[in-house]
């Protein structure tokens, strides 16, 4: 569809034709041959006469007309009626004499029909399509996005200005400057009619007298049209939508334009004559989709000041969905931006077991700079990490995923907790002085069963004993991270087997009910609880068990977003570890040939003496070279067999292809070949080198 800018709507000149007027609702001179609407009530004197033209523009020195009416119109009617007509929001207000309108017998003195009861009066004054819009655009605006504009811009026109309504809406829906590619497809995103039988209190409605097909053509509005139509180049309804001005339905493009919107059959719902507007939606660059306005053709033609409302009505809905849709996408970006910065899947290290969840905030605050993070570490430990940087934009979580790459860089230099703070503490003060955020730093041990926690002004985690007796640890809670100049104290404390320690942020303990200590207590009560559900000698699963945390919020817990990380201690039993230190001489790789040979038996994995042997040799080898202190050993029964050798030295070794004529530089192509995985980490006081085979 070729697309053209339009200018903004401007005031009609006098003379000029009502259809062709751009602008607000202003009354248009009276044409030769035709009469005038009678003109607006002044609050403060008699009406004025016939023809008469109100004033306007800068040298309109005169009063507007009173605006302070009730916004929901009433049908007026000199009839008796015992049923209640269907509820108009945001209508227009009872217009002043419209009694004197009506001739003796209930009928319309300009058009001599009768005004079925129950219906409501046609706008006959340019205050009364003034106050209407003001209240239609008022009730579109408070949408905040697509579907509640789209209802508020149904909601507001019908039964006021129109008896049905149809809303298209091009698919997809372009964003910003982007120009979809492919055919424009419009498709019917909603419709809305004056319902038959009953209102939407349950009230009777009177029934739209004959003839037939109109009132049961708009009775079924959505299966008579189609869902998707294609606007072809060139096409008529292609001429309409670049038009941008409304038009009736009589007009030679809109008749050769709706068959193609509405496809086969879709022309039955359209009245004859001036009872149906076709308003394309235009947002702030492009067309965006298009409204059809539908009267029964009992009711009322539309005017030539009716195209003027259905133009206010269509450009501020096409503004709001344009901005809907803008919104929307950034919504999204910063939701997509604070998950993809989050872990998708959690590791599985040895001795431990992990489960996490994350809730976002309310929508309209549901980015922020909560995260947790679990980080294998040599020697089979894990870091367990949660923090939560202060505030609610996009700035904050982009803070969060600095702080979290920081977090994870340090720890694979294999730092304690409390230099792991320092680092991140500089770090913030670095991105600015007013970046600040909490954070809890855990390193466990599954082989001497203890854990090391750092703290940076974050809530306290929480241990769950097997017993089921639930403890708030004393760990030092620091200042937070951005602080500077504050030192930072870790503790070393025991984790039993089956204990499930569990880190969470601010957002699960404190609301705007209750302060964060209060909160602490109830989780702590909470976890004691769902412990004792399992037994004693049973802890509750860990996916269960996050569930049960989750559910202690209340419907006004819900002010800060949630990072929650539960770990499970299983730790490995000391008879499946074997440690040894090795003096670095010339006989240390044959010493750990027989030490791993003899745990080996010991285990019941001789299957596995062939390759370990030569493995072991080659690493040891490998650190005896270089080393200048003793070098450790350690194996690892676990579901796969680890093998740990640790030396003095930083420098990591690389894998590089010998050359025939070489004497050496094959180990590590050996271990690469034979064992499951492998690596090598940096220590702070050398590294670690380790491989893992299959039990099996």
């Amino acid at each position: 569809m070729t697309e053209h800018p339009t200018s903004s709507y401007e005031r009609p000149q006098p003379g000029a034709d009502p259809a062709e007027a751009r602008g607000a609702l202003l009354r248009t001179p009276k044409p030769n041959g035709t009469s005038a609407l009678p003109a607006q009530a002044r609050a403060d004197g008699p009406p004025s006469g016939p023809g008469t033209t109100a004033p306007c523009g800068k040298g309109n020195k005169g009063k507007e007309p009173p605006v302070n009416g009730p916004e929901h119109s009433q049908p007026a009617t000199t009839e008796t009626d015992t049923h209640r007509p269907r509820p108009a929001p945001e209508a227009i207000p009872p217009q002043p004499g419209a009694e004197e309108e009506k001739a003796p017998g209930g009928q319309e003195r300009r058009t001599g029909r009768g005004l079925p009861p129950g219906r409501p009066m046609p706008m006959r004054r340019d205050g009364d399509r003034l106050r209407f819009v003001g209240a239609a655009t008022r009730r579109i605006a408070r949408g905040i996005d697509l579907d509640e504009i789209v209802m508020g811009l149904c909601r507001a026109t019908v039964p006021t200005f129109s008896d049905a309504i149809l809303v298209y809406l091009r698919d997809p829906l372009p964003v910003g400057d982007e120009r979809p590619t492919g055919p424009v497809v419009l498709r019917l995103r909603r419709t809305d009619r004056i319902p038959d039988e009953r209102d939407t209190e349950g009230l009777l409605l009177p029934p739209f007298p004959e003839p037939e097909p109109e009132p049961s053509a708009l009775s079924e509005l959505s299966s008579l049209t189609t869902e998707l139509c294609e606007v072809r180049p060139g096409g008529a309804l292609n001429e309409v939508l670049r038009g941008v001005r409304p038009v009736f339905a009589d007009a030679p493009a809109a008749r050769a334009a709706l068959p193609e919107l509405l496809g086969e059959g879709g022309e039955a719902v359209v009245p004859g004559g001036q009872h149906a507007i076709l308003a394309p939606l235009r947002g702030r660059r492009r067309v965006i989709g298009a409204a059809l306005f539908l009267r029964r053709p009992e009711r009322l033609a539309f005017e030539a000041d009716d195209l003027l409302v259905a133009a206010q009505l269509a450009t501020h809905s096409a503004l709001g969905i344009d901005k809907a849709v803008l919104y929307g996408r950034e919504a999204y970006i910063a939701d997509e931006l604070q998950r993809t910065m989050l872990p998708e899947t959690l590791p599985r290290p040895t001795g431990v077991r992990l489960a996490s969840r994350y809730l976002p905030a309310a929508e309209t605050a549901r980015v922020g700079g909560d995260w947790y993070d679990a980080i294998p570490l040599p020697g089979s430990r894990v870091a367990l990490v949660v923090g939560d940087v202060m505030g609610h934009s996009m700035t904050s979580a982009a803070i969060m995923g600095q702080l979290r790459t920081t977090a994870q860089t340090l720890a694979g230099l294999d730092l304690p907790p409390q230099e792991v703070l320092h680092h991140l503490d500089e770090q913030a003060q670095r991105l600015g002085t007013d970046r600040m955020a909490t954070c809890l730093y855990a390193v466990y041990d599954p082989v001497t069963h203890r854990i090391t926690i750092a703290n940076a002004g974050h809530p306290p985690p929480v241990l769950l004993h097997l017993g089921g007796r639930a403890e708030v640890l004393r760990v030092p809670p620091g200042a937070p991270i951005g602080v500077g100049g504050v030192d930072f104290e870790a503790v070393e404390l025991d984790a039993p087997a089956g204990a499930t320690l569990l880190l969470y942020t601010d957002g699960l303990v404190e609301s705007r009910l209750r302060d964060v200590w209060t909160g602490i207590e109830q989780l702590r009560e909470r976890l004691a609880a769902t412990a004792q559900l399992t037994g004693p000698d049973h802890p509750p699963p860990l996916e269960a068990l996050c569930d049960e945390v989750l559910d202690m919020l209340g419907p006004g817990d819900r002010d800060d977003d949630i990072a929650l990380l539960a770990a499970r201690f299983d730790g490995i039993a000391p008879s499946d570890v074997a440690y040894w230190t090795l003096d670095p001489e010339e006989t240390a790789p044959g010493q750990a040939r027989r030490l791993a040979r003899r745990a080996l038996a010991r285990w019941d994995l001789e299957e596995l003496t062939d390759s370990v042997e030569l493995l072991v040799s080659e690493v040891v080898t490998n650190a005896v070279r270089y080393a200048s202190r003793p070098v450790t050993l350690r194996l690892l029964r676990t579901d796969v067999l680890r093998c740990e050798v640790g030396d003095d030295v930083p420098q990591l070794p690389r894998l590089r292809q010998a050359r025939a004529t070489d004497e050496g530089g094959r180990g590590l192509y050996l271990v690469n070949r034979l064992a499951r995985r492998w690596g090598a980490t940096r220590l702070s006081t050398g590294k670690v080198v380790w491989f893992e085979l299959n039990r099996a």
